[in-house]
């Protein structure tokens, strides 16, 4: 049935008022209006219509600040009337904003899941391999996926349904990731004979987890254990130092022309590309990599906190930009309270620049 009259009025004014920044209208206070309209009148408008309004927000979106965007996807997220094509919108967002609806909306499909597995980055996957009831095409999909934060999320997902032939790809990539193999094993679906083949290259304690847990015959369990001291054990690929001149050439060329920006250090991030991450955060701050790596990585959330807010990143993305460098490099993931009050006063109490020069102070020399 399409709008009413005074509502294309309304649409008309607000998609001048998207095409004319200088007018009054801040562009947040547009692309919530927008936004709501498309909320309440999607049963009622048209291909044009939704073309139209699709268009204004995507047009905003650049514009508009990461909070906003992030307080309207979880006013969505558990809304079972909301257009299915706004919340499509909304999940190509940033990760920070696709997440809640990702994880919470019962209005994605089976479909949705699989085409963000295949085309999104590892922020959108592991936010799906921690959606609840993920069916087995799901856990298939993203078991091909070779990031361990996406493997992690999946088997640290009890309501995931993972068929054995996920649980044998699974099981294989435990070989070369560590951080994967003791929520692996503690999955009680986890087929026995898999788990005893896991004895060849886990630890000690977990061989002993597995023997208790699985009822697996001793003799099994040993000769698994025997066969773990001729096994090549493959670890996770550490930061190359120094860095491939490719990407040396890459990051300078975009320091030249005034590219190189917080952006691209959550696109890389968000990608899994650890080595093109540093590199371009160290440049960003002007800090040469080998003292900006272990300051970084091993300073605690404090210097992390620092390093962003000096590089302009946002606060919201904070948890993000900690949690997915520390999985990508295998360390602890996870922010308590008091951690997250330290990283809220950097973010509160600091400029820039301030938050520039006390990483430099707090940095080794």
């Amino acid at each position: 049935m399409g709008l009413t009259a005074h509502d294309m009025s309304d649409m008309g004014r607000l998609a001048q008022l998207a095409m004319n920044p200088q007018s009054g209208a801040s562009r947040e206070e547009i692309y919530l209006a927008v936004a709501s309209l498309y909320r309440i009148q999607g049963a009622g408008l048209n291909s044009r219509e939704r073309e139209l309004m699709r268009e204004i927000l995507k047009r905003l979106t650049r514009d508009v600040e990461m909070a906003i965007r992030i307080a309207l996807a979880e006013r969505l997220a558990e809304d079972t009337t909301a257009p299915h094509d706004l919340i499509l919108l909304l999940v190509d967002d940033s990760i920070e904003v696709a997440r809640p609806l990702i994880i919470n909306s019962p209005l994605l499909t089976e479909s949705d899941v699989l085409k963000m597995i295949a085309e999104a980055g590892i922020g959108h996957q592991t936010a799906v391999a921690g959606r609840p009831n993920i069916s087995i095409p799901v856990t298939d999909a993203l078991t091909k996926c070779d990031a361990e934060s996406v493997l992690v999320a999946l088997v640290r997902n009890a309501t995931a349904k993972i068929s054995s032939t996920g649980y044998e790809t699974l099981v294989q990539k435990s070989r070369a990731m560590s951080g994967l193999q003791e929520p692996l094993i503690r999955r009680p679906d986890l087929p026995p004979q898999l788990a005893n083949n896991m004895c060849e290259w886990v630890s000690d304690a977990l061989k002993t987890y597995i023997k208790t847990n699985y009822k697996i015959d001793a003799k099994d369990v040993d000769a698994a254990m025997s066969r773990a001291n001729v096994v090549l054990k493959s670890e996770p690929p550490g930061p190359k130092d120094p860095p491939a001149d490719s990407a040396l050439k890459l990051i300078e060329k975009m320091a030249a022309s005034g590219q190189l920006k917080a952006g691209f250090l959550m696109r890389v991030l968000s990608q899994g590309q650890l080595d093109l991450f540093d590199l371009a955060f160290a440049r960003l701050l002007d800090i040469d990599l080998p003292r900006f790596r272990p300051a970084f990585y091993e300073g605690g959330p404090r210097l992390v906190a620092l390093s962003c807010r000096a590089a302009g990143i946002d606060r919201s993305v904070f948890p993000t930009v900690f949690n997915l460098s520390r999985q990508a490099r295998g360390f602890p993931a996870n922010l308590n309270g008091a951690e997250m009050q330290t990283a809220d006063a950097i973010f509160s109490g600091f400029t820039r620049q301030s938050a520039l020069d006390e990483l430099r102070t707090a940095l080794p020399q």
